[in-house]
């Protein structure tokens, strides 16, 4: 780190720097500036040459630096027509490190979100109007999901291989602990046989290989498929995806079009509290108070001695900068044979706050909530 004057407290700080990083610097800012010329996403949209030139000497405690956070968008340039966000963070204090970057990418992406603003969160689902009757003719599935970061590990795009491991490891023990109609077993990839992992994949239940140009320009698909894994329960109707784009991905999903009933299950496995609020924990070294508003699974992995990634202004803090605050994403699986096809479809649903996904083809669209902040 002598090499180069410390560029903020946090570098000043580090026991080590990112040689990698270091090296880059015998090019001038602008010998290193990415060609953005035909790029349409948030990230794109944001960094300039000034920029780049005043972040691109930082890096976070554990060595991510700008061109790490910028690949996945520098290689993905994106459609004409869907503007895709184009940076992910690799630890939890990339969001502050970056902030001069980010904080316009996620203004952008979640409707004028300030870096002033406190995230709120209302996981009670008594407050939830309608959505027990959505038309069984036209929604053939109904699912919520979130995602969680375990404090103390870097994220995957950055994560090495013990980390990973121990957080699958974490996972297994925190999730084994559910009871009842949550009760369900861990299936770790790598035990998996090709055929087993594709029905899983082909039912909706599992995430998809690691094809995606955005998984594998971000480093999110290292040493696939070590410590991969999915838990769910006896139904398959609570889901736990581990160490894919983010630690965890929390999902409720069943057939039909009851999105009530989806979201009563997603929140009883992420709001039951685990230990009358105000109660002390201690597991080895760890101590907390549990909140009365601790999630179930959170409380197990307090219970581990780890807490979640969370701050006011960000809320739960995940891999990607469109899924900050709740990281939720509710979404119904649609047959619109007919109006996914129509030129004013992507208006409609951006005038509703809404996005399509695509899943099962064209024709059958995955409609779900854009903005989670």
């Amino acid at each position: 780190i002598g090499l180069f004057p410390p560029t903020s407290a946090v570098v000043a700080a580090m026991p080590f720097g990112n040689t990698h990083n270091q090296m880059k610097m015998n090019y001038s800012a602008e010998q290193e500036y990415p060609d953005l010329s035909k790029h349409n996403n948030h990230m794109a949209k944001v960094l300039t040459p000034a920029i780049y030139d005043r972040l691109r000497s930082k890096q976070t405690p554990s060595g991510f630096t700008l061109d790490d956070v910028i690949q996945t968008g520098v290689d993905n340039p994106g459609h004409p027509f869907i503007m895709t966000v184009g940076c992910v963070a690799g630890d939890e204090e990339t969001y502050e490190v970056f902030k001069e970057l980010l904080d316009p990418v996620i203004e952008d992406r979640h409707g004028g979100y300030k870096p002033s603003d406190k995230h709120k969160t209302d996981l009670n689902p008594d407050n939830l109007k309608g959505g027990d009757d959505l038309d069984p003719n036209y929604v053939l599935s109904s699912r919520v999901r979130t995602g969680r970061s375990i404090r103390g590990f870097c994220l995957p795009p950055h994560c090495s291989r013990g980390e990973r491991r121990m957080v699958e490891k974490l996972s297994n023990e925190a999730l084994d602990s559910l009871t009842g109609d949550l009760k369900g077993k861990y299936y770790a990839l790598k035990n998996m046989t090709d055929a087993e992992q594709q029905q899983l994949i082909d039912d909706h239940f599992l995430f998809d290989k690691p094809v995606s140009p955005l998984l594998l320009a971000s480093g999110m698909a290292r040493d696939w498929p070590d410590a991969r894994g999915i838990w769910h329960n006896d139904n398959k109707t609570f889901l736990v995806w581990v160490n894919e784009e983010d630690h965890l991905r929390v999902i409720s999903m069943q057939k039909g079009g009851n999105m009530k009933e989806v979201f009563n299950r997603f929140c009883t496995g992420l709001t039951k509290v685990w230990k009358k609020p105000g109660e002390a924990l201690w597991k080895g070294w760890a101590f907390a108070m549990i909140p009365s508003n601790c999630s179930q699974i959170e409380s197990l992995f307090k219970e581990k001695g780890h807490e979640f990634m969370w701050n006011e202004h960000l809320g739960y803090v995940l891999t990607c900068p469109s899924n900050l605050g709740t990281g939720l994403r509710a979404g119904v699986h649609m047959k619109l044979p007919n109006m996914s096809k129509h030129a004013k479809f992507e208006e409609v649903l951006k005038r509703l706050r809404l996005q399509k996904r695509g899943t099962g083809g064209q024709a059958f669209p995955q409609i779900c909530i854009r903005a989670h902040l």
